[in-house]
């Protein structure tokens, strides 16, 4: 497998509205610019006491050095210190610089992000939900220490290699709102009206609409269903360039956004649909037949716009994912019989085909008896009726030559012909019902006549 590229950008060069950088901020020397979000930078810089090793250290912009973001970044670095979990970006150090600037300090994360990173290896559909799944499991992580993201999007999701497989890292809670601890912070993180707070692409309704309408867990998990999306298709639902910013805006608040499901907005990709599919080491069709059916319906309803209509948590999309793997029905889709036969035949497909031959050699083994019971049967009603044949014959035989009886005959002699002759009368009479007995009688009499 090919080394990745370098995972982080490189400083920018100097231009218009470039700011110098500090030397050093406390016991830490800045090694370089990672990045710039809005609220502050991020650097790369060099712990060199009490241990010496490499970091992120972020601190907040001069520009934005106002009472309500400097309580968001208070939230931030305290809501990041009460979070454990692999998954999500380590808080190391807090403080301010000597200008009163607060910063704090994260694990540096040599990651990239997690959809450059799938195209990259090339994963396939399921490898991305599977690793997708241990994303939500850490957005479910925060969500249960009382944290908010607000901000989830692929540059926001790293992810590195640990012991040669993939490790997704979720980083900068900046925005995150803190629910139900009050003792992340003194000040309330408020979020003022009119105030948009988020990356419009990857964010929900409620967020956008800025009404003051109390944002919960899940507007997180409409931000996932989309970065799901983007990281299935290769296309976000919606494209805020696209349709222009103000549009996209006002109708992602007014509820109006209307996106194809992942399978049917694949197939309007006509020029770039091969593409698409090779990075998911497969092609066209079969992407979309992936993507068609259960992934559809989970995608469809992590972005529902109605956040009444999403999964309640995002441990409720990451089992929909994980039964979506194993084969099970998922609970984003309408239950159907079909549907669920249909999943317990593929789940099961060796003890499925198993009864099936044992079915089979049943039913043949049952049509078998039968046949040979009619053929039984039927041999032994022939057998009976020969009997009954053979037995009506003694008997007119019997009958027919009493004519030769002393007594019958009253002395008088009987001659071959004359007892031929009764026995034709008497056949002719005596077996008119029986036609199948006279004719083999009959039969058998003209021969007698023939030979004399």
């Amino acid at each position: 497998m090919p080394d990745l590229p370098p995972t982080v950008p490189p400083t920018p060069g100097p231009g218009k509205g470039s700011v110098a950088h500090p030397p050093s901020i406390g016991p830490y020397r800045i090694l370089r610019v990672l990045g710039e979000g809005g609220m502050g930078m991020v650097y790369e810089a060099e712990q060199t006491a009490p241990v010496q090793r490499r970091v992120a250290l972020k601190v907040m912009r001069a520009d934005l050095d106002s009472r309500e973001v400097v309580a968001r970044f208070e939230t931030e670095r305290q809501a990041l210190a009460v979070m454990s979990h692999e998954s999500i970006a380590k808080v190391l150090d807090a403080g301010a610089s000597h200008t009163g600037r607060p910063f704090f300090v994260m694990e540096l994360v040599p990651g990239v992000p997690i959809t450059d990173y799938c195209d990259r290896r090339t994963h396939s559909t399921r490898d991305r939900v599977a690793l997708f799944i241990r994303v939500c499991e850490a957005v479910q992580h925060a969500h249960q220490k009382g944290v908010i993201h607000r901000d989830l999007k692929p540059t926001n999701v790293l992810v590195e290699e640990a012991g040669g497989k993939p490790l997704p890292k979720v980083i900068d809670f900046g925005i995150a709102k803190a629910a139900g601890l009050q003792r992340l912070s003194e000040r309330t993180h408020v979020t003022q009206y009119g105030e948009v707070v988020g990356t419009p692409a990857y964010m929900s309704p409620e967020q956008a609409e800025m009404s003051g309408l109390d944002v919960d867990t899940r507007t997180d998990i409409y931000s996932l269903g989309v970065m799901l999306y983007e990281l299935l298709v290769g296309r976000l639902p919606e494209d805020p360039q696209e349709l222009g910013m103000p549009g996209f805006m006002a109708r992602l608040a007014m509820m109006a956004t209307d996106p194809l499901i992942p399978s049917a907005k694949l197939a309007t990709l006509v020029h770039h649909r091969e593409t698409l599919a090779s990075l998911r080491n497969t092609d066209g069709d079969g992407l979309r037949r992936e993507l068609r059916g259960d992934l559809d319906w989970i995608v469809m309803r992590a972005i529902e716009k109605d956040r009444t209509r999403r999964y309640e948590t995002a441990n409720g999309l990451a089992l929909d994912l994980q039964r979506y793997l194993r084969d099970e029905p998922v609970t984003a889709r309408p239950p159907s019989v079909r549907y669920r036969a249909r999943k317990f035949v593929r789940r099961h497909r060796v003890g499925v085909l198993a009864g099936a031959a044992v079915a089979l050699a049943i039913l043949a083994g049952a049509a078998a008896a039968a046949l040979g019971l009619v053929r039984a049967t039927k041999a032994e009603a022939r057998a009976l009726a020969e009997a009954a044949t053979a037995t009506q014959v003694s008997d007119f035989l019997v009958s027919l030559f009493q004519v030769s009886n002393p007594g019958e005959a009253r002395g008088n002699t009987v001659t071959a012909r004359e007892i031929l002759d009764s026995g034709a009368r008497k056949v002719e009479a005596d077996l008119a019902r029986q036609p199948l007995v006279q004719a083999r009688l009959m039969k058998t009499i003209g021969d007698v006549y023939r030979e004399m």
